[in-house]
């Protein structure tokens, strides 16, 4: 197990690596949010390939939920990324070194090197079920539970994404507030639907034993924390009020992140 988990670490390494150096060649490194999904979903393959004549059912589960999710938020995101060019977040992170010539050295420092770690972290369950799923190693209770998480998560991740592309395509909706469909019920469909994805693959591979289980809880861990504590909510809700007008009475009566019915009056 050790010895996928150094393989993959390398690829993860070896992969910012190449994409810091596209990165500073381009200007941008928005596009390092579409390889968030694509290299949990590269991960997943590459441990799978490494046990691939020993890996169980369960362990084509967990690489088969992780690659599903992985390549359809990266698709997402890249397309998003070609249509809208450079991130805001990071052109204002990155400002100020582009500025005074040392944009390189900053996006490695502050995007690149802690994305590798990020993301190895967050994937620790989908590695780890995967490693540790040898032959015959069925789906048991766990596992369908995880999947049957997992799925909730993905319709919720991608009918959310769908819902606000649609929102934002739509010259009538400048200004307003999306507060229909999935939206009605949490302000962050697509958020929730990432932490049950997460949580599905735990479950699922929690089931190889209490060690893997114990191991890899750091991931949704982290996940959820970034979601709602850090990098998602807080600073996707920093300013938004200002520009949306009715923002803060949609922030009144619409949960922030587990789905509820809207709050009256």
């Amino acid at each position: 197990m050790l010895d996928g988990l150094l393989i993959n670490a390398a690829v993860v390494v070896l992969g910012m690596a190449v994409l810091w150096r596209v990165a500073v060649r381009i200007g941008d490194v928005s596009f390092i949010d579409a390889v968030w999904g694509g290299g949990m979903a590269v991960l997943a393959g590459v441990a799978w390939v490494s046990v691939e004549h020993t890996a169980g059912t369960r362990a084509t589960l967990i690489g088969g939920m992780a690659a599903i999710w992985g390549a359809r938020l990266a698709w997402h995101l890249f397309r998003r990324w070609r249509a809208h060019g450079e991130d805001p977040r990071y052109a204002k992170m990155l400002g100020k070194a582009r500025a005074e010539g040392h944009f390189a050295s900053a996006a490695f420092k502050f995007v690149f090197a802690p994305q590798a770690v990020f993301l190895f972290v967050t994937c620790l369950p989908a590695q780890l079920g995967i490693l540790a799923s040898a032959a015959p190693a069925h789906i048991g209770p766990l596992a369908i539970a995880g999947a049957s998480l997992w799925l909730v998560g993905i319709v919720f991740e991608a009918v959310g994404d769908w819902q606000l592309n649609r929102f934002r395509a739509d010259p009538a909706s400048k200004g307003r507030v999306l507060d229909t469909g999935l939206w009605r019920y949490t302000r962050h469909p697509n958020y929730f639907g990432d932490a049950c994805v997460w949580w599905g693959i735990w479950l699922a591979a929690a089931e190889a034993g209490p060690g893997v289980a114990m191991a890899s809880v750091i991931g949704p861990l982290f996940l959820t924390f970034t979601l709602t504590r850090w990098s998602g909510k807080p600073l996707l809700e920093k300013d938004i009020a200002a520009r949306r007008p009715g923002y803060a009475e949609y922030v009144r009566r619409t949960s922030g992140f587990v789905p509820w019915w809207p709050k009256r009056g």
